[in-house]
């Protein structure tokens, strides 16, 4: 086989066969096909189709091409993935919670992208944890917190790595063969027995449309399943920020408020819901509903926030982070409001725009060597069909300083539409596919 045949396939609209797509992620991974020959395969893909089949191939040879874990413990494992948000923190909820309802949870988590955050990001932002485990380690971790949050290492998937590098710099990102794959790729070398996909749609997501994401779900679920594992996608609304947080520090507060009882808004409905799918799934609850009802149990009566400390112990975190977590999270310098210019209806957030103003406040990287400072961000944010008046606050401004609060505080202001009346309000979840 040679990397020109193969992409003169594509060229042809023909799909490679397995042994061939195997042969080139192989490639990708020990740099025996060049970064022009990555270039011209992911254009290819890009511009015709590979198929149900093409596209489990191609997961599954990215995913063979480093290591696929092993696990050796005494309860299902499960994993969840969402393609990205704002405010969008269910994964520091969920793990613990699935951990309390008898499953294991190795989350092989990624960092901020564009206008959207990064789980790692995130936990991060407690003092002393680490991502970066081992292998080895993690397995450990695993059996003894029943849950991690880690950085995908370097054996994992690392055709995707070099491939996602290769589509960032050619226009190439947005193909549904290519996104799927990679997603899957990672995930499914985690070798978990079920996965909930939570696919966001809105204008804090990458999916702006229904079409786009429910074309994306049916993607994610019939590879997964073709490639031996069960999985569920759920479409879910990212017309607004999630939790009322956006920013790593201001994020992992309102986790720790739901975790401890003191919140229950969509961030907990998402959380209980997605867990209710995966629980069902792997049988540790009778149906969807009973999983969604055991997750909620454990948010409220505050199992899942003593798991969560643990897995924070256990990842050189601070041992009673669960119990005082508000002296331990890092503070801004400036702490300010942003009243509203005049009376109404919150009618239309744009959660992409705010997303980018807490990159530009430093809470996310606009080049890959930034370093970010967990503590900016924002709070309290209003939310669709919220009735203000002027001077009253659409959100709290995290900032390092003034300068910086100002500039904030004017791109809140541009992404927060008001009306003389309410809006429609859309439905939290809108489809379940798998």
């Amino acid at each position: 086989m040679d990397a020109r045949s193969i992409i003169a396939r594509l060229r042809r609209r023909e799909v490679p066969t397995g042994d061939e797509l195997r042969w080139f992620a192989q490639g990708l991974a020990d740099q025996g096909v060049s970064d022009a020959q990555a270039g011209a395969f992911a254009m290819a893909v890009c511009m015709g189709s590979l198929g149900t089949e093409g596209r489990a191939a191609l997961t599954l040879a990215m995913r063979d091409s480093g290591r696929v874990l092993e696990w050796k413990l005494d309860g299902p494992v499960l994993d969840k993935h969402s393609t990205g948000g704002v405010g969008d923190c269910v994964s520091l909820l969920l793990a613990p919670a699935l951990a309390e309802c008898g499953a294991f949870v190795p989350m092989i988590s990624g960092r901020g992208l564009g206008h959207t955050g990064g789980t790692l990001d995130k936990l991060e932002a407690i003092p002393g944890v680490t991502t970066a485990v081992p292998q080895d380690r993690l397995h450990d971790l695993v059996a003894k917190a029943g849950c991690a949050i880690v950085g995908a290492s370097a054996d994992i998937a690392p055709a995707d790595r070099r491939l996602y590098a290769i589509r960032d710099v050619t226009a190439t990102v947005e193909s549904l063969d290519l996104i799927t794959a990679s997603i899957l790729s990672k995930k499914l070398a985690a070798s978990p027995d079920a996965l909930v996909l939570d696919v966001k749609v809105g204008s804090g997501a990458f999916m702006k449309s229904m079409d786009a994401a429910a074309a994306l779900a049916q993607a994610l679920t019939e590879t997964a399943v073709a490639a031996g594992c069960k999985a569920t996608a759920v479409i879910s609304d990212m017309s607004q920020p999630l939790a009322p947080a956006l920013g790593n520090a201001p994020e992992v507060a309102e986790v720790m408020k739901a975790l401890t009882g003191e919140a229950n808004g969509p961030l907990v409905t998402l959380s209980a819901a997605l867990g209710g799918v995966v629980l069902a799934s792997a049988g540790l609850a009778g149906d969807v509903q009973d999983g969604a009802d055991r997750i909620a149990a454990t948010l409220r009566d505050g199992r899942a926030a003593e798991r969560f400390g643990r897995m924070i112990a256990a990842q050189g975190g601070p041992l009673r982070f669960a119990e005082a977590w508000a002296r331990f999270l890092p503070e801004a310098n400036v702490i300010r409001e942003v009243g509203a210019p005049g009376p109404g209806y919150v009618a239309a957030i744009d959660g992409e725009a705010l997303g980018l103003a807490v990159v530009a406040l430093g809470g996310g990287r606009q080049v890959e060597s930034d370093v970010i400072d967990p503590a900016v961000g924002l709070s309290r944010m209003v939310r669709l069909g919220d009735k203000v008046e002027k001077g009253l606050p659409l959100a709290t401004i995290h900032a390092a300083r003034e300068d910086a609060a100002q500039r904030a505080e004017a791109a809140v202001r541009r992404a927060i539409t008001l009306a003389e009346t309410p809006p429609d309000l859309p439905d939290l979840i809108r489809d379940r596919i798998g």
